[in-house]
């Protein structure tokens, strides 16, 4: 059961004053990606054909998912009202789509595809907390908060399932690893860059992964703090099967951390270089 519905959120707080330019784009970008959640439920139901609980699980965590994409939605008509959330959502499932005819992993094991979900999860849980955290405006800050805190349930909710799996396929440590690595490099797929191009540009602008994909990640990668990186990857070592505090853990901290800003610098580059603003209108 959902643990709350769009409309208990605080919608009469919405203040325009204090909306940031920088973030209106991302939560566009983020409501299509959010609202996806059903195909992503039927390609883990038919991974999962023969087991009841699970699948009870996926359409369950799926609802949360296309409220998030909801909530997002509304709050992206409300900060740029010319901004139509269902066509914009209509053109980015008619362009990217996923394999729902898949009777396997794409991973290779059951395990493999429930800690590429932890780490879909653990991604989703640190951005909606730095991106909330980041907003003045106090609706977004609510519907983040609220969002960041589903995003933490359902990654133990994939966490347990995948100790359970993990139990009859053994995986090894290393394949478990490398499907984490894996899934964390897919972020900069096309998944994230059409959402952004879909909702952010005309539909007479031909999609360009390169410039979308600066779009998205020069502004996310903005906002996000060391606490957010060292929290996810505390949550990427528990589901890997190592110690999710230490030395160790926090050294992979420093790193990821350098990194991201290594890529943010690059990414914002990009976005300077852009001889003409493609964004449809001003958030």
């Amino acid at each position: 059961m959902k643990h709350w519905r769009v409309e208990q959120v605080s919608w009469d707080r919405f203040d325009p004053s204090k909306l940031d330019p920088e973030i209106v784009p991302l939560v566009k970008a983020a409501a299509m990606v959010e609202r996806n959640g059903d195909d992503y439920a039927i390609y883990l139901k038919r991974v999962f054909h023969d087991d009841p609980d699970f699948q009870q699980a996926a359409e369950n965590w799926a609802l949360e998912e296309i409220q998030h994409g909801d909530a997002l939605g509304r709050w992206g008509e409300l900060a740029d009202p010319g901004w139509d959330y269902a066509e914009a959502f209509a053109r980015y499932r008619a362009g990217y789509k996923i394999d729902l005819n898949a009777d396997a992993s794409i991973r290779g094991s059951r395990t493999g595809e429930l800690i590429a979900r932890c780490m879909v999860e653990t991604g989703t849980s640190s951005y909606y907390t730095a991106l909330g955290e980041a907003s003045e405006e106090p609706v977004l800050k609510e519907i983040c908060r609220l969002i960041a805190a589903d995003e933490y349930r359902h990654f133990k909710l994939f966490y347990d399932h995948m100790k359970r799996y993990l139990a009859r396929e053994d995986l090894s440590f290393l394949r478990r690893l490398r499907v984490a690595a894996g899934r964390i490099g897919e972020s900069e797929d096309d998944e994230l860059a059409f959402a952004f191009h879909c909702s952010n540009e005309e539909p007479g602008i031909a999609y360009s992964h390169a410039r979308c994909i600066a779009g998205y990640m020069g502004r996310a990668m903005n906002f996000y703090r060391f606490r957010h990186i060292e929290r996810g990857m505390g949550m990427v070592f528990k589901a890997v099967g190592l110690e999710p505090r230490g030395r160790l853990s926090d050294l992979a901290a420093r790193g990821a951390w350098r990194l991201l800003c290594w890529r943010r610098d690059r990414f914002r580059a990009a976005l300077a270089q852009e001889a003409a603003p493609i964004l449809a209108r001003a958030a």
